[in-house]
């Protein structure tokens, strides 16, 4: 849950945050962290994933020239839920412009592994685009992510250029998103 985040002094949440994407970050107010990073480094592989739902496997190599949205979350996290509707508005306005949003469902409690659980969360929330579960943290090791919930931006070449963890700062994230589509592949 986010609450992890709210232990953590704000040096070790930038450190856990460089140490996520090889770059710094530039911080945002109070427990909240992310930004746009002024060295991008490429985007770590879906990996050890169990099940794929509302797709077919993917990979962030067959996502280039897309602007792609990782977002780590878990149907019974508050903060994660909080953020849900803005999520799927992203999905809805600009998946036809060249944005994939990828849930990344990595579980918090064992109930949470479940896939029928993940699918019928996945019904109740409205949620169409790709979910990925990561029961065994494998693709949350690769980001080395430490929260719920956690966006990352991956631009068309790759490279992830832009995270936020936690709630708010949407339209900051918009406006990434927004700049990501515009930029020429």
């Amino acid at each position: 849950m986010f609450s992890r985040l709210k232990t953590m002094t704000t040096v070790a949440i930038f450190a856990a945050s460089a140490a996520a994407v090889g770059a710094a970050a530039t911080a945002t107010s109070g427990a909240e962290m992310g930004g746009q990073l002024k060295n991008s480094s490429p985007a770590p592989e879906f990996t050890g994933i169990d099940k794929w739902l509302n797709s077919e496997p993917l990979t962030i190599k067959q996502l280039r020239g897309k602007v792609v949205l990782v977002d780590f979350w878990t149907y019974t996290c508050s903060n994660c839920i909080n953020t849900l509707s803005n999520v799927k508005d992203w999905n809805q306005k600009y998946k036809d412009q060249g944005l994939v949003v990828v849930g990344v469902h990595t579980p918090e409690y064992p109930f949470e592994r479940d896939t029928t659980n993940v699918e019928k969360a996945i019904k109740r929330f409205g949620i169409t685009y790709p979910v990925a579960q990561d029961n065994e943290y494998a693709t949350w090791g690769a980001y080395n992510n430490q929260y719920w919930p956690a966006f990352y931006l991956i631009d068309k070449q790759g490279k992830v250029v832009y995270t936020h963890f936690g709630e708010g700062n949407y339209a900051q994230t918009e406006a990434q998103i927004q700049a990501l589509l515009a930029q020429k592949g």
